[in-house]
């Protein structure tokens, strides 16, 4: 899973990169900091992993990871190449989901770039320049199609038709990601790698002062959610100043100040689930003697794809799936006393696997 981290410049993005990879991005008060992106590859956190440390005592632990990259601050005028904004579109299209950071605090000593604090403002910003780039990209789709359609080809006369309207939905101001398509129109869509289709996290960025409150009484949080809720995308508060000193202290210090603070997770726990849910997806488990690991499919995935990400043999040479689910396998303490009460199942190539999932492949090639 790869996140593209964007926002305007200073609204905190670099420093909540640098929080949750503790890769040293630079991060400073004035705009364009960040020119090639930084990218930070972290552990997904899953707890699972670390109570099948505890029974099965392996060599070594293999979390799920995540690849974050840190893109360059976005002005107004990007889709025309102002600032950064061909670099910065170019990099937004090689990753799954878009983290926008919002600055919802005021902090007299770090400047904004439009002389005030206004997070829709800020969204629309960004928003209309991926909308801009969009709409260029699917007119000259449009214009090409148009040129083809006396050649009786059904699918450009699709296309054709598909694309016109597309332009009108951009022209409204509205993101791809909300244009109702079918599954041959989405089909089509998704092969001009669109930056508005992409799904969204907002992240806002709240001041220190106000980590533990609840979000729907910061009035700039409420903004952006109302914004979030109108595009079906996900959106969690944050301090990116409180992530970098978390990011600093060790687990169990890390718990206490958790605690203290009343928010019982990390950004990047809540992150990487907002992530998940977001983009559909889930882990399956893998246990032993030599590995205990956790592996990251989309959900509906069904069991030899699943072995698949293992390696391209346990597909192609797929038997059955050995599965236990994860609480059952906790409750029982041991696959010996799964295996003597019936608990494991063994699953064929329709089977579609399940979040937590503890599975043993079995394969011949």
């Amino acid at each position: 899973m790869k996140l593209g981290i964007v926002g305007l410049p200073n609204v905190g993005k670099s420093t909540l990169f640098n929080a949750i990879t503790k890769a040293g991005a630079q991060a400073a008060n004035y705009p364009f900091c960040t020119i090639e992106p930084n990218t930070g590859v972290v552990p997904v956190p899953d707890h699972r992993l670390d109570v099948l440390a505890e029974m099965f005592h392996p060599k070594k632990v293999t979390p799920a990871m995540v690849e974050f990259v840190d893109i360059a601050g976005l002005v107004k005028g990007a889709s025309k190449g102002e600032g950064l904004g061909n670099k910065f579109l170019s990099h937004i299209r090689e990753v799954d989901a878009i983290v926008h950071v919002v600055r919802c605090f005021e902090d007299e000593n770090i400047i904004h770039v439009d002389g005030s604090i206004d997070p829709v403002r800020d969204m629309e910003e960004i928003n209309l320049e991926l909308i801009f780039a969009d709409l260029e990209t699917v007119a000259k789709r449009a214009d090409r199609a148009q040129k083809l359609v006396k050649s009786g080809d059904r699918k450009v006369a699709m296309e054709a038709e598909l694309a016109e309207k597309l332009v009108k939905h951009l022209e409204s101001g509205q993101p791809v990601r909300t244009f109702p398509t079918d599954e041959v129109e989405k089909a089509i869509v998704d092969g001009w790698f669109l930056l508005t289709d992409k799904p969204v996290i907002y992240a806002a960025n709240i001041a220190e002062e106000d980590v533990g409150k609840p979000a729907d009484t910061l009035d700039m949080v409420r903004k952006v959610q109302a914004i979030a809720k109108a595009e079906g995308a996900e959106v969690f508060t944050i301090s990116a100043r409180i992530e970098e000193e978390i990011g600093a202290m060790e687990p169990e210090e890390k718990q206490e100040f958790l605690a203290e603070l009343g928010i019982g997770q990390s950004g990047l726990d809540r992150l990487v689930q907002a992530s998940y849910k977001l983009l559909g997806l889930i882990s399956f488990l893998t246990s032993g003697a030599d590995e205990c690991r956790a592996w990251t499919i989309p959900q509906g995935t069904k069991a030899p794809q699943a072995a698949g990400k293992i390696h391209s043999d346990f597909e192609r040479g797929f038997i059955r799936a050995e599965i236990v689910p994860f609480d059952a396998l906790v409750e029982q303490g041991s696959m010996n006393a799964c295996r003597e009460k019936g608990l494991i199942r063994s699953e064929g190539k329709e089977y579609v696997m399940k979040d937590g999932d503890v599975t043993l492949f079995r394969f011949n090639v």
